[in-house]
């Protein structure tokens, strides 16, 4: 795919913001849509929120059925496969110019650190399933991403990683180690630390799961960002965003040092 395609500025949110207007206009639920043009209930819902593009004739067919007279259809062609989630994309604009980036993950390598082909099979695990070419947006989008690494100035970026999130053999044996030996070049840039939090922690402060905080454009502000099964959102008020930093500063404490955790992630790549 063109690394240059990208998708118009909130495209998919629009599209799906009419069509929920228009099928519930028509009196029309998600299920019945999802009949009438081969989808799932979730499925029309994920494209409702601007989670996925509609596919085959779905546009055609919603767009006669819910009685939009072409405006599902125009406004579809402003849509194309940006492999940037439209919920994704407020998330983007604040860490593209962050003056600080901090993630704790606990099952997979974060996409910032991901080679190619890792990326490639954490999207083919997506369910319900991506099609091949929002699969290939996907990577080109995640691997674009990474351009932070070399911005000017550049910024502060952090990680805490679970050993699961290293041992996980997502696409096989070889990517994992390929990914492994990337992790390790990127962590050896400067303004970048990676460490690992052992198995064998009796506490731990990162139980409520995976998070990522951004230390706003010249540092004037901070943000927290979590993704979950239900939703994704920003806390930006105290005390919550406080609590949360405070939270991670526990998790590096509780972490090997960068070069403890380079040394563990070089022997975890050996023994693939």
């Amino acid at each position: 795919m063109n690394n240059e395609t990208k998708s118009s500025p909130g495209a998919a949110k629009a599209f799906g913001a009419l069509l929920r207007f228009y099928r519930e206009r028509a009196g029309i639920s998600q299920e019945e849509l999802g009949r009438k043009t081969g989808y799932s209930k979730s499925q029309v819902a994920m494209i409702e929120r601007g989670l996925r593009q509609a596919r085959g004739n779905f546009v055609k067919i919603a767009d006669e059925l819910l009685g939009a007279q072409g405006a599902l259809l125009t406004v579809a062609g402003q849509v194309t496969a940006s492999g940037i989630a439209a919920w994704f994309e407020d998330y983007l604009e604040e860490e593209i110019k962050a003056a600080g980036i901090h993630k704790y993950e606990n099952h997979l390598i974060p996409g910032l650190l991901q080679t190619e082909e890792y990326a490639r099979a954490v999207f083919v695990s997506e369910r319900p399933a991506l099609d091949d070419d929002e699969i290939e947006a996907g990577v080109t989008a995640r691997i674009k991403r990474q351009r932070v690494f070399l911005r000017k100035p550049a910024p502060l970026i952090t990680f805490v990683l679970e050993v699961a999130a290293l041992t996980r053999p997502l696409g096989g044996r070889d990517v994992l180690r390929r990914n492994l030996q990337h992790v390790i070049e990127v962590g050896m840039l400067p303004h970048v630390e990676i460490q690992v939090m052992p198995g064998n922690r009796r506490i731990h402060a990162g139980l409520n799961g995976p998070f990522t905080l951004l230390e706003t454009e010249k540092r004037q502000g901070q943000l927290v960002y979590v993704e979950g099964q239900g939703g994704r959102y920003f806390l930006s008020e105290q005390p919550d965003v406080g609590d949360v930093f405070a939270r991670y500063s526990t998790l590096r404490a509780q972490a090997l040092t960068p070069e403890e955790s380079a040394s563990l992630i070089e022997e975890v790549a050996l023994k693939l």
